[in-house]
């Protein structure tokens, strides 16, 4: 599909100013400020093709880069450094959305951060959602990464892959589940981390990335009810 998408520039204390794409579908009901992973920025495929799907379902997105990569180095900011970044994103998004309700989150790393950030500060931001949160490092399972994540009084949607080897099932189920009512789970059928699948396999019909939007979507109209 074609989506109009804005091209902005989000200020950052201390860091400088950061590249942002604002996409606001006319009968826009809410606004993500969606966070890109650690080794690829907001103009990724995956990341494209999630908007473009929420865009159809009539959600808007403000993607963004974290300073490292503006910059166009490869290793991951700092945790404050993020935070700072995604602070500064979700002003630029409550600016942006005129009084819509916000939402927060991103991909494996964006996500992570996103958790981070809701957990330190008094966001304007009424849930999150988390693409493929990456729990532990491959082959490392862990749940220790989610630690701070009990801090959040947000609902939050955790939008993961069946073979995802940074997700344990039940560890994962685990964090969840601690979080109670809060707090969903949806296992995104045969997708890996990068929401690669297995085609001979996938029984659901759909595109993982319209997977990814149909689940976002009904959560959010949950949340806005």
């Amino acid at each position: 599909m074609t989506m109009n998408e804005q091209e902005l520039g989000i200020d950052v204390p201390d860091r400088g100013r950061v590249s942002a794409l604002l996409v606001k579908p006319r009968g826009m009901v809410a606004l993500w400020v969606f966070a890109h992973g650690a080794g690829a920025g907001m103009r990724h495929a995956n990341l494209q093709a999630i908007a473009e799907a929420l865009c159809a379902l009539d959600v808007g997105t403000l993607r963004f880069q974290f300073p490292y990569m503006e910059a166009g180095r490869s290793r991951t900011d700092r945790p404050d450094v993020a935070v700072a970044t995604i602070a500064a994103a979700v002003d630029e998004g409550r600016r942006r959305a005129r009084g819509k309700p916000l939402f927060l989150g991103g991909h494996s790393f964006g996500g992570r951060m996103a958790s981070l950030a809701a957990s330190q500060l008094d966001l304007p931001i009424r849930g999150l959602v988390y693409c493929s949160f990456p729990l532990h490092q491959p082959g490392k399972p862990s749940a220790s990464r989610a630690d701070h994540v009990g801090d959040i009084r947000k609902p939050m949607l955790f939008l993961s892959g069946e073979r995802d080897t940074m997700a344990d099932r039940k560890l994962l189920g685990g964090v969840v589940k601690k979080l109670g009512r809060s707090a969903h789970l949806h296992w995104l059928e045969t997708a890996d981390h990068g929401y690669r699948i297995l085609k001979r396999t996938r029984k659901n019909p759909e595109s993982v990335f319209d997977e990814i939007a149909r689940t976002a979507h009904a959560f959010i109209e949950d949340v806005i009810a």
